[in-house]
């Protein structure tokens, strides 16, 4: 397991309401997190290339350029952890933070504890090694994952897959057969804090199957056990089947 120690961790945190950024930052700092502050979306794409900071905490309503236009442009040329943060906890809001690449979304207001232990478990994640080893597997004849390089390929293609994306699909790819509960799934990909969160794996495997699956409503590589979790087609299996014809 990656420790993570904030003494050596960098903080960015964009926001343009002076009274939040004085809390969150003076609370990150006592937690040994060296904190620097962007109180707009061009001031903080400047900050990343200047300071390239481990993590950011990214308001989404914001004068001129507002969070997802920042999250945008930011995901052009960097995959620094990004968790989100608004006073709109509404569902539209969240996947669209989530699926524009952000790693996590928190609504306003929330405790400085459950703040830093979001922090925690995305840098945590961020920092994580692979747990099995890293190959290249051919699922089918449409679908390949290489685990070596980080890469899916289908049908010749290369599919663009966020960070989180990516890891889901390892943590399903890499137990083919295997009935992974929801819990599992959270623990293993997103972290032990978030057991509760069961609509992040049906969004991110919904996100999935629309970049992987040949029709998403009738999906053939990730199988849902309706109220227990779900299970990657039995690739190997399927191997062995065909060398014995």
């Amino acid at each position: 397991m990656v420790t993570v120690g904030p003494a050596e961790r960098r903080v960015l945190i964009v926001d343009d309401e002076p009274n939040l950024v004085d809390a969150v930052r003076l609370w990150l700092e006592m937690e040994g997190y060296v904190v620097l502050i962007a109180t707009g979306g061009e001031e903080a794409l400047t900050r990343v290339r200047e300071h390239l900071p481990d993590l950011i905490l990214l308001d989404v309503m914001m004068p001129g350029v507002d969070g997802f236009e920042t999250l945008r442009r930011l995901r052009e040329v960097s995959d620094v952890p990004v968790i989100m943060l608004t006073a709109r906890g509404g569902e539209d809001d969240r996947v669209r933070g989530l699926r524009s690449g952000a790693d996590d979304y928190v609504a306003k207001p929330f405790s400085q504890r459950e703040l830093s232990s979001r922090i925690e478990a995305v840098l945590r994640r961020a920092e994580a090694q692979p747990s099995v080893n890293r190959t290249a597997i051919m699922v089918d004849e449409d679908l390949t994952i290489d685990f070596r390089r980080g890469e899916v390929h289908l049908k010749g293609s290369r599919v663009q897959l966020t960070a989180m994306e990516y890891r889901l699909l390892y943590h399903l790819a890499s137990n083919p057969g295997r009935l992974l509960p929801y819990e599992s799934i959270l623990a293993r990909v997103w972290g032990i804090e978030y057991l509760s969160q069961e609509h992040y794996v049906r969004q991110y495997v919904n996100y999935l199957r629309q970049k992987i699956e040949p029709d998403p409503s009738r999906p053939k590589y990730i199988l849902n056990e309706r109220g227990l979790g779900y299970r990657f087609v039995d690739y190997r299996a399927a191997a062995i089947e065909a060398s014995k014809r």
